[in-house]
């Protein structure tokens, strides 16, 4: 019965939340630009140790209301656990992006690197996860700075028992640093999301979220609707 009750009130302050967050960005001015994309992606992972572990991963993003290609990748990520609560990670991305506004138009090649230091702790039924993140982006073949970021995640997840669709909420800010460019705050995403386990099959994630620009003359707001397949291999 209470853990009945402490899932009905858990689902219910995330309703209010995200109505709250969305009555908000309703009211923004007419100039702003809006649109819906999503993302979907496969992933497996390789469990090497207790230590070590490596995830492939591919996604295709949709952008303009789902109707254009807004890109597609492919990235490979490294994780070391230095203990059961900090891990260290890095990773590289391959992507095609499509450029499709302007006179030149067509599909660019970007290449992205990152750092990550990352926390995490329990809390009776929660789990609490913090993410440091230095990020390095730049389109391959164009003498240009590379567009840089620092990006501070954290996270909730609830664990309701006998329930396979734990909700989990993040927030994440971006701090751009770019040489001969204004650096500051220039963008944060909320989501909400679930993951349900598939025995011997890997997991399904679902999410939304909330992109927003910040520090912009027309900032754009864009809502995400997410899918995950992932599968895990374990080194026996």
């Amino acid at each position: 019965m209470k853990n009945a009750i402490n899932k009905h009130i858990w689902l219910t302050t995330i309703l209010i939340s995200f109505l709250f967050i969305n009555n908000g960005f309703s009211q923004e001015e007419e100039d702003d630009y809006n649109d819906l994309e999503s993302w979907t992606a496969a992933n497996i992972k390789y469990k090497l140790n207790k230590k070590w572990a490596f995830d492939l991963e591919a996604q295709l993003r949709l952008k303009d209301d789902i109707s254009e290609i807004s890109q597609y990748f492919g990235e490979l990520n490294a994780t070391y656990s230095v203990t059961k609560k900090i891990s260290l990670g890095g990773g590289i991305r391959y992507i095609k992006k499509n450029d499709n506004v302007g006179n030149i138009q067509g599909y660019e090649d970007h290449f992205r690197f990152h750092a990550d230091a990352s926390y995490k702790h329990k809390i009776n039924n929660f789990k609490l996860k913090y993410r440091l993140r230095y990020q390095n982006k730049n389109e391959l073949g164009v003498d240009d700075y590379d567009n840089q970021h620092f990006r501070f995640k954290t996270s909730v997840e609830y664990n309701f028992k006998n329930w396979k669709l734990d909700p989990e909420i993040s927030g994440e800010i971006y701090n751009h640093l770019e040489k001969g460019e204004e650096n500051g705050f220039d963008k944060y995403r909320l989501t909400i999301g679930t993951e349900y386990k598939i025995k011997n099959a890997g997991a399904i994630g679902l999410f939304y979220r909330l992109e927003k620009e910040l520090n912009q003359t027309n900032p754009e707001t864009t809502n995400i609707i997410g899918l995950k397949y992932s599968y895990t291999i374990k080194n026996k």
